[in-house]
């Protein structure tokens, strides 16, 4: 369900709602049951029912989350889901949950479970277990266990520690399991998920790209109409460009797209943007310099806020200015994808605990008079990828790296001026290039080189050197929300490392970062 003054996809299929009890996978387990073509949509777990009869869901799935379910403040769903004849797949809590709802007893395990474990199928012809093998391994975090599932539960898997890993309801279409079927760490966890979505609930398929074009053209069509004009933002990241691609395919000439050379882009990236939407987009471009008025504003900050601050300040300023210049333009659109709708509380049903204030296109104040159009809010980062295939951009635009708003701003500490991020822009093209013919880039969620506040000392030839260093960073990740230190190749560092400092004037140190998210952050500012 869009806010007002968006557009969304307009679903004909009937949604898979995720109950949220606060699990750190509940994205993980939306994105694996959209692998299976249902379309899956993440709720607050104390949805109403009336609610969910309006939303006519294919199934509801219970999260997992830290709680246990005897505690006082547990949260708990509304026993009457389980009356609807809704199937209900109940995952990890949410097993303890439904069995502790429909007569089980739940209590703290003797033996707590994280990490592998193994499962043995205790009826392997129930439809959830077909095509998996006997014994198998499965993933588990849990501390509490149903130590009763109660007589309206028989029992379909067992770990050793866990005699009751798996429940199936006699009268309801209601599963629980204890483990984790979307992690990859479960064998067959997606097998799992796709005979819960395939065999339980007959679910049609319909949840493809052909499908989601063909729907969000005409949503953005109707709400657009035959005459007006829509500004797109192009930032030179992935969403911004198949958002632009996406409404040049339902509006044509109508859409006018405007990208601000902020003075802190990655090199060949002004000219690359343009290349790309020459060739692929009958959008109107419009490129616009404004890199010594960013670089001024920027001139002696060097805290990491103000400098987000005033780039944000500077490019309203900018692109109000533009956007003023284009007739009948009345709409704005922007590339907010499904996690920014999650953690910002952009919709009515989705969990209430607001995570970040989220903003697209530079966060563009409401007086700017343009209605909103957001027509990649229902994908995930992955899906936003595969659309952009889909609408025939190539494949170096949809795979670039995910850039940070402010640029290359936060990757030069301290002062940002233009001899520093020259610096950095020529090491930065050196490390994805040794990535790229190394084939690693496309396992790499995030690279790029950050240019220190310091100097340190180096000897070149026969003389002592006071130069910059650069840490290159690189992490591995699925949904950038946690992420893990990249495990490059010693040789393919080397050969970075040597290309830098022999190539970059002004640096004679490299290092490389190998802190994880969390504790640290991708982005080093």
């Amino acid at each position: 369900m869009a806010r007002p003054g968006t557009t969304h996809t307009d679903h004909v299929e009937r949604p898979v709602l995720i109950l949220d009890f606060g699990s750190q996978f509940v994205q993980l387990i939306a994105r694996r049951v959209r692998e299976r073509h249902a379309f899956a949509t993440i709720v607050r777990h104390d949805i109403t029912v009336e609610r969910v009869k309006e939303l006519n869901p294919l199934a509801i799935i219970l999260s997992g989350g830290p709680s246990s379910v005897y505690e006082e403040n547990a949260p708990h769903c509304d026993p009457a889901l389980f009356d609807l004849g809704v199937p209900v797949l109940a995952i990890c809590y949410g097993m303890q949950l439904v069995c502790e709802a429909l007569g089980g007893k739940v209590l703290p395990s003797p033996h707590r479970e994280f990490g592998r474990a193994e499962i043995t199928v205790l009826e392997p012809n129930e439809p959830l277990f077909q095509d998996i093998p006997h014994t198998n391994t499965v993933w588990m975090s849990h501390g509490d266990q149903v130590n009763d599932p109660g007589g309206a539960f028989k029992s379909l898997a067992a770990t050793s520690t866990c005699p009751i890993a798996a429940v199936k309801h006699r009268e309801l279409p209601v599963y629980g399991i204890q483990f984790h079927p979307e992690v990859a760490h479960t064998a067959y966890g997606s097998l799992l998920l796709g005979n819960f979505l395939d065999r339980v609930c007959k679910s049609p398929g319909t949840w493809t790209m052909d499908a989601f074009i063909e729907r969000a053209v005409a949503a953005i069509q109707r709400q657009v109409g035959p005459t007006g004009r829509v500004v797109c933002g192009l930032s030179g990241g992935v969403d911004s460009a198949v958002c632009a691609a996406l409404l040049t395919r339902a509006l044509g000439p109508r859409v006018v797209c405007i990208f601000v050379d902020n003075g802190l882009l990655r090199m060949g990236e002004r000219d690359a943007v343009a290349q790309a939407f020459g060739e692929h987009s009958s959008a109107e471009l419009r490129v616009i310099d404004a890199s010594d008025r960013f670089l001024g504003v920027l001139k002696g900050v060097t805290d990491p806020q103000e400098k987000r601050v005033r780039i944000g300040h500077t490019f309203i300023d900018v692109f109000r200015d533009e956007a003023k210049s284009i007739p009948d333009a009345r709409f704005l659109a922007q590339g907010t994808l499904y996690p920014d709708v999650i953690e910002s509380g952009g919709s009515p049903d989705a969990p209430a605990a607001t995570i970040k204030h989220h903003h697209n296109v530079g966060g563009l104040p409401a007086e700017l008079g343009f209605e909103l159009v957001e027509p990649l809010r229902d994908l995930f980062k992955d899906e936003v990828r595969r659309l952009g295939l889909e609408l025939g951009l190539p494949e170096s635009l949809v795979w670039r790296h995910p850039f940070p708003g402010p640029g290359l701003a936060v990757r030069v500490l301290g002062e940002v001026t233009k001899e520093r991020l020259d610096v950095l822009r020529q090491a930065d093209v050196i490390f994805l290039e040794e990535l790229r013919a190394a084939e690693l880039e496309r396992r790499i969620g995030q690279a790029f080189a950050v240019l220190l506040p310091i100097q340190s000392v180096g000897v070149m030839g026969d003389g002592r050197t006071y130069e910059n260093p650069i840490a290159l960073r690189a992490v591995e990740t699925d949904d950038f929300m946690t992420a893990d230190w990249s495990r490059i190749p010693h040789e393919v560092l080397a050969r970075a490392s040597t290309r830098i400092i022999n190539s970059v004037k002004g640096v004679n140190r490299v290092v490389y970062d190998i802190t994880s998210k969390p504790p640290g952050t991708i982005e080093w500012e």
